[in-house]
């Protein structure tokens, strides 16, 4: 290893945009371990680690958790996953931009519209107005799970705190049988729009329900078994309406 290529902990950390408490974390939890200790005791990073750092900040800002990178770091073929996430974070950049862009074109459309400059029809208007609705539809299936989420959460602590302070315990048995069917219908209504990429085959598909709740995921991945060609492991989440 040359000398250009060994980092301390503070070098690490500048060349990445984190802190030295942040570099000092990860190699606590094991998944950033320096690959050399000089003997004064200080941490030297190689070159492979100021990449797998790099590696590791990417999959944090995917809101992926500690727990679920080292579980993919250990993965047989990390780099697979890997490059399918980051091929879906292009894709997202792109529509995004393009996105914006549409958004941009429409906006300068309507300050003409404002300004006289043309005459554009109500039907035409209406069409314009259309393009710059969301339709990340992954993103609103999301926040209505989210949102069913914290109504449960409501209704559970409200009836709890009910009981405790007045004896009142058949509002918190109802509480519990109407989260329990909130649960399973957010639970359906989310597994209905999803579907998975296997970063081993590339091919898009759909778990069994059973798998698809008791396997262990994170914001962006499933660890799954791929029922085009048996892949198992952490495979990325996308919209169902993107099968083919």
């Amino acid at each position: 290893m040359s000398e250009y290529s060994k980092y301390t902990t503070g070098e690490i950390a500048k060349l990445c945009g984190v802190s030295v408490r942040t570099v000092q974390y990860y190699d606590k939890r094991g998944i950033l371990v320096p690959s050399e200790i000089s003997e004064g005791g200080r941490r030297i990073y190689s070159e492979d680690d100021l990449q797998k750092l790099k590696i590791i900040c990417f999959l944090r800002e995917l809101d992926i958790s500690i727990n679920s990178i080292s579980e993919i770091l250990q993965e047989e073929n990390p780099q697979n996953l890997i490059e399918l996430l980051l091929s879906q974070q292009e894709q997202v950049l792109i529509s995004e931009i393009n996105e914006r862009q549409e958004q941009l074109k429409t906006l300068k459309k309507l300050l003409c519209i404002l300004k006289g400059d043309k005459d554009f029809s109500v039907k035409s208007i209406g069409d314009i107005a259309y393009q710059m609705k969301n339709k990340n539809k992954l993103k609103k299936a999301r926040c209505i799970l989210l949102t069913i989420g914290i109504i449960i959460d409501i209704i559970e602590v409200a009836t709890i705190v009910l009981w405790i302070t007045t004896g009142m315990w058949l509002p918190f048995v109802i509480g519990m049988c109407i989260c329990a069917i909130l649960g399973v219908w957010a639970s359906l209504y989310y597994m209905k729009r999803v579907a998975y990429i296997c970063p081993q085959c590339h091919e898009k598909f759909k778990p069994t329900k059973k798998e698809m709740f008791f396997a262990k995921h994170t914001p962006k991945a499933r660890k799954l078994c791929c029922t085009c060609c048996g892949y198992k492991g952490y495979c990325v989440e996308v919209a169902a309406d993107n099968l083919e």
